[in-house]
């Protein structure tokens, strides 16, 4: 076993909240309650629904949906994560590709309502996972087609999850190892396809951050180096652990992350950015617009399809996402729904949006993930306008108060306005699991 390995899983085992400065906590905190927001409206979507009358039937955790049914802690995990990968607004990782929060919540979730985990405990076992996530990402190479959900991520959950159990530093780094034969290698044309399988790899992670650690209960081995093994040269294209354990302790990755609140893809959301700065400085009418013309760096370059087939397709094209914004005033969850693919001003703008790799923007991510925008009215008016990166990233954060608003519209999918508040003031005091169903069944909207 690799000693970074070693020291990362023994850190897992002993670090404790109270140790975390308070400014991570907080930021910790505020990480939760947007999850679980996003976790909430993704489970209306329908395949969830479908999904979720199929599968939860057991007792155990709660599956945070409409009802707040229940599911035996793997089923229920996998459930929260699907529905969370649904509508494409968790956080993410900035510098290194992952939505850690929303692979690794899931988990911490179910497996601390199984315990009984204090709210402080679950808190710090969500912190940890990220962190987890994070230092494994650093050192991994993956393949170019292979989407993130279900990789660094699922090792991650099962460290969380391992911690939530009370197991030593030799459990959870036995968790992890084992959590190395379930990784996955979903494919990011799954996007751009609208094949919602991909959200099914996101909420393995949550199933795997549940099951690995009874595995490794059960007396199940695994091999010494199955983490490097699995990373460096099955699932992934390369692994160098020098600087898993660095840092451990002072560096706290989660506050590296962003934010969403466009209702679509990151990598296009800086483009999203210029476009409302334009329109903001020519406040056309949709039909007063000749074309729109952006730049990007490659990886969003290839989120061009102006004709997305469904709903989860239509999170990664930014013709459909920029038409929206310029028709709705917006490309949020409320904007970006089904029945925008159906709105002919949309659907005529479509046509008129362009993308181009720039280079010279490719070099630099991701550092920086910078985009431009040109947008041209028939009357000759136009205007240029550029950013070096998107909103919601830790150089340029949404505000506490934006991201409660955002946490208030998701929730009210499922609760009441006084539901949404409460569950706010819970995770603020950092209440435990219980509490937060508790909440959710007590204030469920009706209807």
């Amino acid at each position: 076993m690799g000693a970074q390995i070693e020291a990362l899983a023994q850190f897992v085992a002993t670090a404790r909240w109270d140790d975390v400065p308070a400014a991570i906590q907080t930021h910790t905190k505020r990480t939760f309650l947007d999850t679980l927001g996003v976790i909430l409206a993704g489970s209306v979507r329908p395949e969830v629904r479908s999904l979720r009358d199929r599968l939860a039937t057991g007792t155990g955790a709660a599956v945070f949906a409409a009802g707040m049914p229940t599911a035996d802690p793997r089923t229920a995990a996998l459930l929260n994560g699907i529905a969370g990968r649904a509508i494409e607004l968790c956080e993410g990782l900035r510098f290194v590709s992952g939505q850690a929060a929303m692979q690794v919540l899931p988990a911490v979730l179910a497996v601390a309502e199984q315990t009984g985990a204090s709210g402080t405990e679950t808190m710090m076992a969500l912190l940890l996972g990220y962190d987890v996530v994070a230092r494994l990402a650093i050192g991994f190479t993956p393949r170019p087609l292979a989407h993130q959900n279900g990789q660094v991520s699922l090792i991650a959950a099962a460290a969380a999850g391992a911690r939530l159990r009370g197991l030593d530093a030799a459990g959870i780094s036995l968790a992890m190892r084992i959590a190395t034969t379930l990784v996955l290698t979903p494919s990011y044309t799954n996007a751009v396809a609208g094949a919602t399988a991909l959200n099914v790899a996101g909420g393995m992670s949550g199933f795997a951050g549940v099951l690995a650690p009874d595995l490794a209960l059960a007396g199940f081995a695994a091999q010494p180096d199955a983490i490097e093994e699995a990373l460096g040269h099955l699932v992934g294209g390369g692994f160098v652990a020098d600087r898993v354990a660095d840092d451990l302790g002072t560096k706290w990755h989660i506050a590296e992350n962003y934010f969403r609140l466009y209702a679509c893809c990151n990598p296009i959301h800086p483009a999203l950015d210029c476009l409302r700065q334009a329109l903001d400085v020519l406040r056309p009418r949709p039909e007063d617009i000749a074309r729109i013309e952006f730049a990007i760096y490659r990886f969003a370059s290839v989120m061009a399809n102006p004709m997305p087939p469904n709903y989860f397709a239509s999170k990664y094209s930014l013709p459909h996402a920029a038409a929206t914004m310029a028709v709705r005033g917006g490309a949020g969850y409320a904007e970006l729904d089904d029945s925008a693919l159906a709105d002919s001003a949309i659907a005529a703008l479509r046509p008129l949006v362009s993308m181009r790799e720039d280079p010279a923007m490719s070099a630099l991510a991701p550092k920086l993930r910078q985009a431009s925008v040109t947008v041209v009215l028939k009357d000759g008016r136009q205007t240029t306008q550029s950013r070096d990166s998107h909103r919601g990233d830790f150089q340029d954060p949404f505000s506490d108060a934006e991201l409660r608003a955002k946490f208030g519209l998701l929730a009210g999918e499922v609760v009441t306005e006084a539901g949404a508040a409460a569950l706010e003031d819970a995770v603020d005091r950092a209440g435990d699991v219980g509490l937060l169903v508790s909440i959710c069944r007590r204030h469920a909207r009706k209807g």
